[in-house]
């Protein structure tokens, strides 16, 4: 009796992150994450973070400065480690089934060689709404955080 061919794992689906709402975009992929759905995130450092620039800016570098070098909280600087920190704070990741769902998700600063060609999506729910105020977004926040992008 031949072997059965193992099952193929559906290609992940791509969402530009781009234009759209930090908190938001990361509450939507946990959801999808956990319903075992499998998501790259690409232009992670094209995010935004709504609010005012000062209250935004001081709320990153308190919680980039909190704790010690040795123990930790470490709190990261990179525009695609900060958004896979977001969406990881909405999943259960001490439990087996937050660790799992997190293991679905790939963030990515730009859009990698292997993806250029792949159909995009995008969280409508998620995007940023116009407004007076020009958004702030994960690269410029990176930045004064001291990465080098």
């Amino acid at each position: 009796m031949p072997d059965a061919p193992a099952p193929v794992a559906p290609a992940p689906t791509v969402v530009d992150a781009s234009g759209l709402v930090l908190g938001r975009a990361a509450s939507r992929i946990a959801q999808r994450l956990l319903a075992g759905e499998s998501i790259v995130v690409v232009n992670a450092e094209r995010a935004v973070v709504t609010g005012s620039r000062a209250s935004v800016l001081a709320q990153y570098t308190a919680a980039r400065a909190r704790g010690s070098v040795r123990s930790g909280p470490h709190f990261p600087r990179y525009p695609d480690r900060i958004f896979r920190r977001t969406v990881r704070g909405m999943l259960p990741h001490l439990r087996s089934r937050g660790k799992t769902a997190f293991r679905l998700l790939q963030v990515h600063i730009g859009v990698p060689e292997p993806l250029r060609g792949a159909p995009r999506t995008t969280i409508e729910d998620a995007r940023a709404r116009p407004s007076l105020r020009a958004p702030l977004t994960l690269a410029e926040i990176t930045r004064l955080l001291g990465a080098r992008l």
